[in-house]
């Protein structure tokens, strides 16, 4: 068994962030854009990423909101929460005011309760973004319900 030595916080590039995330998450591929990237390493090794960007919802993308887009992990204990924490420090230290991200349904959420975020609402199903006057591919997440979290 691999003993995880202590983690600590380290800056990424957006290159290096998109890149793990490919690799690593579960059901998304990498977001667009982003404001900032953080990450999080054990000996060297990159174990976490965390990707915050503008909130996807239009009605949230106020100039006073962050979202946390995209939080992928190889698996190590404790270093989501890690993200999450170092994120919402991040979003206060750059003037925001408000950091939200979603959980999907079979996600419990135990790395953002351990951060101290709490529920805002549950989202019914979406059928999806494709509209007729502005056409979308699918992208895996179509019909499943979602949880909004915010940074307390």
């Amino acid at each position: 068994m691999t003993t995880i030595r202590a983690l600590y916080l380290t800056p990424v590039s957006q290159k290096q962030a998109k890149a793990f995330c490919a690799m690593w998450h579960r059901h998304n591929v990498p977001p667009r854009g982003m404001k900032f990237a953080v990450s999080v390493a054990s000996d060297g090794v990159l174990r976490a990423v965390a990707i915050a960007g503008r909130p996807v919802a239009r009605h949230y993308d106020n100039g006073q909101t962050l979202e946390v887009t995209r939080v992928t992990s190889d698996g190590c204990p404790d270093a989501c929460s890690m993200l999450y924490g170092a994120c919402w420090r991040a979003a206060k230290a750059l003037g925001y005011t408000r950091l939200i991200t979603y959980t999907q349904a079979d996600e419990p959420g135990t790395s953002l309760r351990a951060a101290g975020w709490r529920v805002v609402a549950e989202r019914r199903p979406r059928p999806g973004w494709n509209m007729p006057s502005r056409p979308r591919t699918p992208n895996g997440s179509e019909g499943i319900p979602r949880t909004l979290w915010e940074a307390a």
